[in-house]
Parts: C-alpha cells; structure tokens; sequence
C-alpha cells in the first residue's frame, strides 16, 4: 500500500513534483527549488542581502507574532525563552521555548495558527527588519569608500544641510563642509568627498565634504595619470576653499617633472581641477627639502624675495621689493597664510630696503635740484616779448589813396605815382 503525503497547494501551482511508483506519491524534485526558496533569493538579490540575512528576520517576525498572539489571549510572553526555526527549502516554521539552563530540553510550542494582528506584526517586523538590513549593507559598501570621490545630485536643502543623491543613498553636506562663495541648485550634478559616515538620531548618515583639502588631491589623482601611478607625489597642500590652493609636489622618478605634469598641456589638467571647484584658483608649485627655497616657491607669483632663517623659532622673516609686496602679501593676507600652512613655517613680510632701492632714492633726489635748475635757467632764457610800435600813414591833402596804389606804397616812402 502507497504512502500518502499532504501536497501543499503553492507546490501544485509551481509544477515542481514528480510522481514516485514505488511509493504511490508525489515528491519533490532535488534540483528544483520551492516557492518559498525562489522568493527567499529574490528578496535577498533585489536588496543585495544575503538570503541568511532574509531568514533570520523572518524568524525574528515569526516569534514577534507569537509573543503579540500570546499577550492577545491573555498570556505573558515577554520573558519566555523563544527560538524560531524555519526551513529554507520548504519555509515550515517551529517554535521551541526552554527554561534556563536547560538548552538540551527544548519543547515545540508551535501553535496552528496566527491571529490577523499577530500575522500583521510580522509582516512590519520583516519590512522593518529588511530595511535595516539593507541599510547596513549600503553603509558597509560605502564605508570601504571613505576618502574616495563620488558624484551626486542635489536633492533638497534640509535647513543649512544639503540632501545629495548618491546613488544607492542620500548623503548630507553640513555647512562646515560647503565652499562659502559656492551656489547649489537643485538638480545639480556636483563631485563630493565621501568624507564619513557618522551616527546621527535617525541612524547612519554619510557625510560628503567640497571644503577638505582631500578632495583636491583626489581631484589632481584623478585627472593626472603620474600622482594615480605614483611618479608624482604631492607633499603637502594648503587650502582656502572657494580662494586659492597651493599644492607641492615631487617627483619619485627621474626625468619627470612634476609640475608640468600637474599643470599638463596647455593647462588643461589644472584648468579640469578649477572647472570642478567651481573656478577656485590652484597654485601647482615643486616641493624642496631647503626651506629657503620652498618659502621662495610658496610665496608665488611674488619673486626676488631675501629669505632669512630663525631655526630655533622655526621663523622667516622675508624681505620683498616694494613692487611685489602686494603679491607676496596678497589678497587679506591670503598669499602669506597660505605659504605659511604649505611650508610649516611662521612667515613675516617686511619690506626690502636694499641697494637698489637706495640708488633709485639717490638718482630721485639728484634729479629734483637738477629739474630746478633747469627750469631756472628756462626762465632766464625765454626770450622777452618786445611792443611792436606801429607808424600811422598820412594821407595825402588831395584825397585818400586807392586799394591798389596804398598796397604800393610803403610805410615811410611816398609812392612816386601819386602827387
């Protein structure tokens, strides 16, 4: 006599039973898989979970059923040792309970059936419990990001913070982290700096930055081929954002120079970096172990400067043509702060007092009793405006002259044709 099974009816619908003679049943076939298996992979491959992930929340939701179901009838479950356990074949579900101390002695506890709150809860427990799974698992995939740069678009203003789409999440920008001068829009398509990810009230929030002077470096690695290989290394950087940046670098490899690398044809590599900061200034500038000669280079586009060394104060005072101690000092102080953070040294500005510009002040006082001289001796020679005395022409008794015999006649001569 054939052995009879009870055929549940979602195996039916899927057409994954085969016949068995011997036994006059239906089984399943090893290679195919239940309903409860394919929606248990679905699940975990449209969230990026892994399906373990998926059937430990549904336990947790099966015993928050059973506890809400439990406080309906009357009955306190609260502190009670539960474990759920569910087949990820065949999705059949037990619920076992045990007194402590006794993990050997388990019993199954597991009722017929849930009540509609109870079937209601669990339904929240996996929606939630997936969520923060999946939540989990994005920030682990950016948490291997940190310090890497990442695109986004501009999603909402939430009061002084901006709400960037990231792609998978949505990123937050403080306002410590935005370029002061810089304007957003919504829509924008901008590059950030995957900066953090911090713990806020609402959970794991990812913090994205435009102001760190990281994201220059990696804007520069990104767009120049020798600092991603490591021929070009940049030593030290110092940054205003939406002002100026100065970055060193050096070069590890013989016959490569590093500024020009940085800089690229026609500027293009560095004009790429300014179009991303929003038009921010870059001063690319060779990195040196003298200090003299690196204060010199930091302090560009100001040249001709006397550099002298305090090494116990860790000081340089640096004196500086009178014509170029606007650009030495710069825009506010800009220019000398700047220095000062990318050489690591306290920088003073003073103005040249020099050789040069003693002969200018000598030639400049010379030439005033000079001038006056000359303008004296100009004075003596002008020559002297004399009065023109002009003799008055009689007329003639018999009558007055003719236009043409008066243009003859001279002054002081007595025309012959007239009598």
């Amino acid at each position: 006599m054939g052995r009879w099974v009870r055929i549940p009816p979602f195996l039916l619908r899927s057409n994954k039973l085969v016949y068995c003679e011997a036994t006059n049943s239906f089984i399943m076939a090893t290679s195919a898989r239940t309903e409860f298996s394919s929606a248990l992979n679905a699940i975990a491959t449209e969230r990026g979970l892994d399906p373990a992930v998926v059937l430990d929340t549904i336990k947790q939701a099966i015993i928050a059923a059973y506890r809400r179901d439990a406080r309906e009838r009357g009955e306190d479950a609260t502190e009670q040792l539960l474990e759920a356990e569910v087949d990820s074949q065949t999705g059949e579900a037990r619920i076992l309970t045990w007194t402590e101390g006794k993990e050997d002695k388990k019993q199954d506890i597991t009722p017929p059936g849930f009540g509609r709150i109870a079937a209601q809860t669990a339904k929240q427990v996996i929606l939630q419990k997936i969520r923060e799974a999946e939540k989990d698992a994005i920030m682990s995939q950016y948490q291997n990001r940190l310090g890497s740069l990442i695109s986004g678009i501009v999603l909402r203003f939430d009061g002084p913070n901006v709400r960037v789409d990231i792609g998978r999440t949505e990123g937050t920008m403080p306002p410590s982290e935005r370029v002061p001068n810089e304007r957003l829009s919504l829509n924008q398509r901008l590059t950030f700096l995957l900066k953090e990810i911090k713990e806020t009230e609402r959970g794991k929030d990812v913090i994205l930055s435009r102001a760190d002077p990281e994201i220059v470096k990696k804007l520069f690695a990104r767009e120049v081929p020798e600092i991603a290989s490591g021929a070009v290394e940049i030593k030290a950087i110092a940054r205003e954002s939406g002002g100026r940046t100065k970055i060193a670098v050096v070069s590890t490899q013989p016959g490569v120079d590093p500024v020009g690398s940085c800089v690229g044809q026609k500027g293009v590599r560095v004009q790429a970096v300014i179009n991303e900061l929003s038009g921010e200034k870059v001063d690319v500038i060779p990195w040196s172990e003298d200090p003299d000669k690196l204060i010199a280079s930091s302090l560009s586009p100001a040249t001709s400067v006397s550099i002298e060394l305090n090494q116990k104060e860790k000081e340089a005072t640096v004196k500086v043509p009178e014509e170029q101690l606007s650009l030495a000092i710069g825009k506010e102080g800009q220019n000398v702060r700047l220095a000062s953070r990318l050489s690591g040294w306290r920088i003073e500005i003073v103005k040249l007092e020099g050789e040069k510009k003693t002969e200018i002040e000598t030639e400049s006082n010379e030439s005033e009793p000079k001038s006056k001289t000359k303008s004296k001796t100009k004075a003596m020679k002008e020559p002297e405006v004399k009065e023109e005395v002009s003799v008055p022409i009689e007329e003639p008794a018999e009558g007055p002259l003719r236009p043409s015999e008066a243009s003859e006649a001279r002054p002081g001569q007595p025309n012959k044709d007239v009598k």
